[in-house]
């Protein structure tokens, strides 16, 4: 496995608060690579520490294996990115605020109608920014980013503010990137049911730390089944839950119980309501769930002994 970005023990201190803890990530080649966390958990520092805005305090990053503190400008040229600022000038059109940046890098001109035709600008091109709707703002993000065709786009937070559909939009562009740009996209959410549908890696930091990694396919199929229910009594419902030797997960909803490794799904969901209604509980809804990118957070992120990275 090739890998387009690394990092090695990647830290970043400031003053006595430690953002970022010996972070060790591997995004693979022509991967779309969810890094998650909640707010303040360290994602965007890790991002500006792999585009040069920031120093690490400790360890090292490297963009397609070049060392972003040793060659700062060697690694960007192998990066494009879209964090919060757009920046941009909104009296300008879309096609002028790109032809700016074109000119600063040096590319022909023609590299201005590629990016736009591939973010779907190019009826828009000519229309001002200011007149732009939030969704076509940050797609215009992404078009400067990818001017001159670098092989790793780093986004933060790519659809925030983005309402329903603008964010289904988002979603289907950035999942298909890799095949139509050959680019590997590093992008950093907290919005879990979004990188589900979108990522085919995941990356979970909690409190500064990495405290999971690896294919989201393959995460989710060694996980085993689990049994969702909404009840009346979650406390009682808990108890017996334990009982049954299954793992509780935390969830908004309802309770999420996790079954052992080999156990009968159906007979243990049988026996599961059996015996809550035998010992009073009103079960409102019970049944299977699939393992989900939400299981897999919130269990590695629950427990405050989860500190070292797994890695899959």
């Amino acid at each position: 496995m090739t890998a387009a970005v690394e990092t090695e023990g990647l830290t970043r201190r400031f003053g006595r608060h430690l953002a970022v803890d010996a972070v060790s990530m591997t995004v693979p080649e022509r991967a779309v690579y969810g890094f998650l966390g909640r707010n303040g958990a360290g994602k965007t520092t890790t991002l500006k520490m792999l585009l040069g805005l920031l120093r690490p305090t400790a360890g090292a990053a490297r963009i397609c294996g070049v060392d972003v503190a040793r060659d700062r400008i060697g690694a960007a040229r192998n990066v494009g990115a879209l964090l919060e600022a757009h920046g941009f000038y909104g009296n300008l059109t879309g096609r002028e605020n790109l032809d700016l940046t074109r000119t600063l890098m040096g590319l022909a001109a023609a590299e201005v109608d590629r990016v736009l035709e591939v973010v779907d600008l190019t009826d828009n091109a000519r229309r001002r920014v200011s007149d732009y709707s939030l969704g076509m703002r940050q797609r215009l993000g992404l078009a400067r980013a990818m001017l001159g065709a670098p092989p790793v786009l780093i986004l933060d937070e790519p659809t925030n503010g983005l309402d329903p559909d603008g964010i289904a939009d988002m979603r289907r562009f950035l999942k298909g990137l890799p095949e139509r740009t050959g680019a590997t996209v590093l992008l950093s959410s907290h919005l879990l049911g979004e990188i589900e549908q979108t990522a085919t890696h995941i990356g979970i930091v909690h409190e500064g730390r990495l405290v999971l990694e690896g294919e989201l396919a393959r995460l989710k199929s060694e996980l085993t089944p689990e049994i969702g229910l909404r009840v009346d009594d979650p406390e009682r419902a808990g108890q017996i839950l334990r009982r049954h030797d299954l793992t509780l997960l935390p969830d908004s909803g309802g309770l999420i119980a996790r079954l052992r490794p080999g156990a009968d799904h159906d007979a243990a969901t049988a026996a599961v309501n059996r015996d809550l209604v035998d010992a009073g509980v009103q079960v409102f809804a019970i049944g299977a769930r699939n393992p989900s990118l939400e299981g897999i957070y919130r269990t590695v992120t629950a427990s405050p002994s989860a500190r070292q990275p797994e890695t899959v």
